[in-house]
């Protein structure tokens, strides 16, 4: 089954794996929206090394938030609890907002991996627009805010020992915070990666890429609470991966 010439409202939630099949091109392929460290062309191939057409696109109706726990920052030793910047990018609704966003296309295949690295995400089906406004004609996958509820229910089956193997190890009990802050390395790259991609990407980064408070923007704390960021190298296991 296909959208076709049914025209739905998007966003649509795509809720279990055979969903993607409703957006699958008759190539076997599926765009994916990168927002955080995707918007590297380097970073998004080394996690979908034969990945196609990676190119810069608008997403309207969204912001990006860091208001999300993730476990990879304390597998990889650059979450830091005691101030709290333990905190990756997601999105969720907001009229009004456009973002500079990248799309590309990976086999139907490699979606299984897709959504288990991505595990914790709603994915929604959106509909990307060129950088002059004009709509594409296929919908991409975007990976926005879930609920811890639904997240326990729905991808942790209910199991406490899911849960645990995933986040509870890390003593990581609530996913989704407002009151936490930007891993200092994974925001570092996220801004030199948009930085890479032009003038208004960049800027678009900045001033539509807001703390969990909703108010404040990373331009803003990056010239307050977050000065001296961008001068602060990564750990050298890491340099290539978070090097924007």
């Amino acid at each position: 089954m296909s959208f076709g010439d049914l025209r739905p409202t998007f966003p649509i939630e795509l809720k279990d794996d055979s969903d993607f099949d409703n957006i699958v091109s008759p190539e076997g392929l599926v765009s994916i929206c990168g927002f955080g460290s995707l918007l590297s062309e380097r970073s998004a191939r080394s996690t979908f090394p034969y990945l196609i057409n990676f190119r810069i696109t608008k997403l309207s109706g969204f912001r990006r938030v860091f208001a999300h726990v993730a476990p990879i920052f304390f597998q990889r030793g650059i979450a830091n609890p005691q101030t709290k910047e333990i905190s990756s990018l997601s999105v969720e609704p907001c009229e009004g907002e456009t973002l500079i966003v990248t799309v590309f296309e990976i086999q139907r295949s490699k979606i299984p991996a897709f959504i288990e690295r991505e595990h914790e995400f709603r994915f929604l089906a959106v509909i990307p627009e060129t950088l002059n406004g004009l709509l594409y004609i296929s919908a991409a996958v975007l990976c926005a805010r879930y609920s811890d509820e639904e997240y326990f229910q729905n991808r942790c089956k209910g199991s406490q020992d899911i849960y645990f193997e995933r986040y509870g190890r890390f003593n990581i009990h609530k996913i989704w915070q407002d009151d936490i802050l930007p891993c200092r390395a994974y925001l570092r790259h996220c801004v030199l990666a948009a930085k890479n991609l032009g003038y208004e990407a960049y800027d678009n980064f900045l001033d539509h890429t807001y703390l969990g408070d909703r108010k404040t923007t990373i331009r803003e704390y990056l010239t307050t609470t977050g000065s001296g960021i961008m001068e602060e190298e990564p750990p050298e296991p890491l340099k290539s991966r978070y090097g924007g």
